[in-house]
């Protein structure tokens, strides 16, 4: 029996033919999915943000000594140094400067997904630190969030190109324009105070995760 009463019919949903209606419907959704996002996105960075200065606090309450937590070069102990190093900085001077980046730069990648974000964080602290252990100098002692910061930023640089999404490709863009020539000279080895390496090598982890967290393309909506 035809039923056809000009409604928008099961076939055409599916083919993505749906009708004014339909499309506002799918994109009010969509649109309450990205604000949700973005409260969950501002609170995770919020209160990260909030931890390092908390954590800064003890260290510096307890004469620094959360300090030696960090990642020591090429020591077994070293090693266990590695998932806190990012949470732990050599004075709030530290901190301060790695506040506003990860803040900034956490909250973007995070709009993609709390979950998707935490794996890329992951990847990211752990390929960043096993590489700070293998070719730091000997016996040095690697802390802070900033090798994650430039996993970031590579990760957010190139995202929109490998899935080929123009959002991803602008943000991109936009933040090579305001921040490109500070990663860039953080990557270069010109203050031995500074590790160079977890910069370096947190940029080249950024870019590889999004090669490795990437989502194919949204199919267009058409009418």
């Amino acid at each position: 029996m035809d039923t056809n009463d000009g409604g928008v019919g099961v076939e055409e949903v599916r083919a993505g033919r749906a009708g004014p209606a339909a499309r506002a419907v799918r994109q009010g959704g969509e649109d309450r999915g990205r604000a949700d996002r973005a409260k969950a996105a501002a609170k995770l960075m919020s209160a990260w943000v909030a931890l390092l200065w908390v954590i800064e606090a003890v260290d510096y309450a307890t004469g620094h000594a959360l300090d030696a937590y960090g990642i020591t070069a090429r020591e077994t102990d070293g090693l266990g140094g590695i998932p806190l190093a990012p949470f732990l900085h050599f004075g709030f001077d530290h901190v301060a400067s790695n506040s506003l980046p990860l803040l900034v730069l956490g909250f973007v990648a995070a709009l993609g997904g709390i979950r998707r974000f935490l794996a890329v964080s992951a990847v990211i602290t752990l390929a960043d630190g096993l590489a700070v252990w293998l070719i730091s100098p000997s016996h040095s002692v690697t802390a802070g969030a900033s090798g994650l910061i430039f996993g970031l930023f590579g990760y957010l640089l190139v995202r929109g190109f490998v899935e080929r999404r123009p959002l991803g490709v602008v943000v991109g863009l936009a933040l090579a324009a305001v921040w490109g020539t500070t990663f860039l000279s953080g990557v270069l080895p010109t203050d031995s105070m500074i590790s160079w390496q977890a910069h370096l090598f947190g940029l080249v982890a950024g870019v590889a995760t999004a090669f490795l967290f990437r989502r194919p393309p949204r199919p267009a909506l058409t009418g």
